[in-house]
């Protein structure tokens, strides 16, 4: 067991990185967890189910918008606030923007309020590398790149750290920014593009790609973004940012043929379809900062945690069956329906 840390706040702890982060945390620090989740459509409470009885560990539902909630949560001697909750599909932000305003720009400002009101001694904001927009062909985002976001889901999360940088320089609040590449791992909501193509794989179902596919990303494996945030949370100096990144660019068709390959199924499941408005073309990180000065590194090698996250998926069916159905399917169905 780690160091003593005390209460931790996190929100979006019922969310993909926000449940695996739990887990971590209370696996890893001699710590209390409070976990305020709003529990939308990707906030599950399955995602914690193995350790919703554990004794360090409180499930709170509520939205980080709810002023009266918030701050009857931060008055309970908080050490530290890990801000995961947000809004965070680009595709649901262009059909419908203003949630992503009120959970990602209103609700971090009313976390960075009860946190500064009730003394919190560090505030933690978990972003993303598409506060950066799109990249050429070469380059990686450093820290100091400008933010030209270019959908409204990446806009909200851009005002989100601009008011974090505010609450820092105004108030002399101890936050600290992360921006993180993409993650794939367990409990991912089955939107995303790893494990919306496996699970579709799974059902021999097409698998629709954006474009052509060549849209860059830099993939990162759940858990090695946890150590990361455990390691700014110590050690990140106030008031700085710190990128996130593991260093493995791969294209989308790519990715999509090894899922494939993984799992013995023929590529011609695989369906493009009309490419989304503002899709970024390439992201790739640049985390020297994060290595250099703090001494974070990955552990997990992409083929390694790409095998371990396909085995998840295939051996956790009932999970991801039961959010593909009802609100989702209807979802899915507006978003790729007309386009295959």
């Amino acid at each position: 067991m780690g160091r003593e840390i005390g209460t931790v706040l996190v929100t979006g702890g019922c969310g993909f990185i926000g449940s695996n982060f739990v887990r971590y945390l209370l696996g890893s620090h001699d710590c209390k967890v409070v976990n305020v989740d709003k529990l939308t459509y990707a906030g599950n409470l399955e995602n914690l189910s193995d350790i919703v009885d554990h004794p360090n560990y409180e499930f709170v539902r509520g939205d980080i918008a709810d002023r009266a909630l918030v701050e009857g949560v931060a008055s309970r001697g908080i050490a530290v606030v890990i801000n995961f909750a947000a809004e965070s599909h680009v595709d649901r932000s262009i059909e419908e923007a203003g949630v992503f305003i009120e959970t990602n720009v209103l609700g971090t400002q009313v976390l960075l309020e009860a946190t500064r009101n009730y003394g919190i001694p560090r505030f933690v904001q978990i972003s993303t590398d598409e506060v950066y927009g799109s990249l050429g062909p070469r380059g990686s985002f450093t820290e100091t790149s400008p933010l030209v976001p270019n959908s409204p889901y990446s806009a909200s999360k851009t005002a989100a750290d601009l008011l974090v940088r505010a609450y820092h320089k105004t108030y002399g609040l101890d936050t600290v920014i992360t921006r993180c590449s993409n993650n794939y791992g367990p409990y991912q909501f089955p939107e995303k593009l790893i494990p919306l193509m496996i699970s579709n794989a799974l059902e021999d179902k097409p698998l629709p790609v954006y474009g052509d596919g060549m849209n860059v990303r830099d993939w990162i494996y759940v858990e090695d973004h946890c150590r990361a945030i455990d390691v700014i949370m110590h050690r990140g100096k106030g008031g700085e940012v710190y990128n996130i990144g593991a260093d493995k660019e791969l294209p989308n068709i790519e990715i999509v043929k090894i899922i494939l390959n993984r799992l013995n199924k023929p590529e011609s499941l695989i369906k493009f379809v009309k490419d989304r408005p503002g899709h970024d073309r390439r992201y790739a990180i640049d985390s020297a900062k994060l290595r250099n000065e703090l001494g974070w590194d990955t552990t997990y090698p992409f083929e390694e945690a790409i095998d371990l996250t396909i085995r998840w998926y295939v051996e956790h069916q009932d999970w991801w069956r039961k959010i593909k159905s009802g609100e989702y399917l209807s979802y899915y169905e507006r978003m790729y329906g007309h386009r295959l």
